[in-house]
């Protein structure tokens, strides 16, 4: 089984993000998007590895293995936990055109927390099969698809993304981490 990075030498970067356009980012409940650089300090941590990982610390469950969208995209109905398994890739957070958004390039063994309302895609797989573990809140409702529309699908995003709770237990380390430390 591959080993985490012990929080002490774990490099985290967490940012901010306004809103733009009808995409609320950070705005409403002022979490951060956390990135976990080289959470997992084996490099031939696998999609397996990480699952049962994940599972293992229970605040997570895992939903998918898939790349990311190439359109900005978030989710207003749970927040999103993603641990890359193959590959490199630069994504945009904060949604196209927005002054305030986030570039950041991944790779195998980084983690994403991504608080709802924050729009992501994929700008570039760098190396070929970039690959991540989808994760969501254990209890969460189904995730949902938005986009910064104006229709009427995507009413109300506001009033859902300000009615999650967050985390008690950080969906990697448990009782201490990146999502509940400040």
């Amino acid at each position: 089984m591959s080993q985490l990075t012990p929080l002490s030498s774990l490099h985290v970067t967490r940012h901010l993000i306004p809103a733009h356009g009808r995409i609320p980012n950070t705005s409403i409940h002022n979490r951060p998007l956390i990135i976990y650089h080289r959470a997992f300090k084996d490099p031939t941590v696998t999609a397996d590895d990480i699952e049962e990982h994940l599972i293992r610390v229970g605040v997570v469950r895992p939903s998918w293995r898939y790349t990311m969208y190439p359109t900005s995209h978030f989710h207003s109905t749970t927040h999103e936990f993603l641990v890359i398994a193959h590959g490199r890739a630069l994504l945009l957070f904060g949604g196209d055109d927005n002054p305030g958004a986030v570039e950041a390039e991944v790779r195998r063994g980084d983690a994403i927390l991504i608080p709802a309302g924050v729009a992501h895609r994929l700008l570039k797989d760098k190396e070929g099969g970039f690959l991540m573990v989808g994760s969501y809140p254990v209890g969460a409702p189904m995730w949902d698809m938005c986009y910064g529309n104006a229709g009427k699908e995507e009413v109300g995003v506001e009033k859902r993304v300000a009615q999650l709770g967050w985390f008690v237990k950080d969906p990697l380390y448990g009782d201490r981490g990146p999502a509940v430390s400040d």
